[in-house]
Parts: C-alpha cells; sequence; structure tokens
C-alpha cells in the first residue's frame, strides 16, 4: 500500500468548486475566538463542500494570516458572510427557509446518531465560542440542539473536532453517504 499522490486525487480547482453543488448546511460561527479555529472550519466546509459559512460577533474574517495558517486556502473557495451577531444570522437563515440547530449540550438536545435530516431541506449548524459555547439566546431561536455523546471525563470537545464530527453524520444523510 501507498499513500495517494495529489495528482491522484481527483480534487477540483477553485473555479470548479465554486462552480459546483453544495451541501445544503451552513455553519453559523458564534462568537468563534481562535482564529486557528476558524481556519479549520472552513477546511472542514471546503472538504464536505458546504454551502457557506457565518461569521459572527468577535469570530475574526478573512484575509488574516492565522485563519489561512489552518485553511490552506479554503478560505478563498467557501462562501461566507459576517454577521454583528450570530442571532441574526440565525434569522437570515432561517428567513431563506433553513433548519437551524446548535450543537451544544442542553436540556432535551437530540442526540447527534439520532438527528435525522431531510435530503431536500436545508441547515445551518450553530457553533460556539470555545469557553461559552453557543449564546443562550441563539440555542432559543434553534429549532433544536444537537450534542454529541461524550464519555471521558472532559464536558466538551474542540469546537472545530466537535464540528468535523457533527458535518460527517449531517452530510452522509445530506448527500447520500
Amino acid at each position: 500500500m501507498r499513500k495517494l499522490r495529489v495528482t491522484e486525487m481527483g480534487r477540483m480547482n477553485a473555479e470548479q468548486y465554486k462552480a459546483s453543488a453544495k451541501t445544503p448546511l451552513v455553519l453559523v460561527l458564534d462568537d468563534v475566538r481562535s482564529m486557528y479555529n476558524v481556519g479549520s472550519l472552513f477546511r472542514t466546509a471546503d472538504c464536505f463542500r458546504l454551502a457557506g459559512m457565518a461569521l459572527c460577533g468577535i469570530t475574526a474574517c478573512p484575509p488574516h494570516t492565522e485563519i489561512h495558517k489552518t485553511a490552506l486556502g479554503a478560505e478563498m473557495t467557501v462562501d461566507w458572510q459576517y454577521f454583528p451577531t450570530a442571532l441574526q444570522a440565525v434569522s437570515y437563515l432561517k428567513g431563506r427557509g433553513y433548519h437551524v440547530f446548535s450543537l451544544e449540550q442542553t436540556v432535551g438536545s437530540i442526540a447527534l446518531q439520532d438527528f435525522r435530516t431531510v435530503s431536500t431541506e436545508r441547515y445551518a449548524l450553530v457553533l460556539g465560542n470555545e469557553v461559552k459555547g453557543v449564546a443562550q439566546e441563539v440555542v432559543d431561536a434553534s429549532e433544536g440542539a444537537i450534542e454529541i455523546p461524550q464519555f471521558g471525563t472532559k464536558h466538551s470537545f474542540n469546537v472545530s473536532v466537535s464540528a468535523g464530527i457533527a458535518i460527517w453524520q449531517i452530510a452522509k444523510q445530506l448527500i447520500g453517504l
């Protein structure tokens, strides 16, 4: 067994990516403070060909060296918008027919493995601040909360790790993997 060369992977270029059909999922970053996490989220969004990202509040926006360091150029392929607050982004997305869910530990949350999508619908996933999580007012404005079961002593994953886990589970339903 040998590793594949980049030329063997059949990846599209930025122009092809922009023109391609997208997975009907948008990430909403609610005050994500680390630019490295923001870059990582751009890269994950690119890998799953997500419909876009909403950068909110104190979340840094491209161009920025720290974002680029982990995004590796994905900040130039993934569509994004800035909103002063995550609540404004949620309102905007709901007004365009998105089902909005917060990735958060709440009373009555849906375990990720039990969350079900409808392939003809569009979804938004709100990711919270590394310390405070998703703001309560944003949780309240969401259709529901999705929680990743955890079994260790820590109460949360890193935001980019939790996003990768959740996006995989949601995207495989939306695009039929």
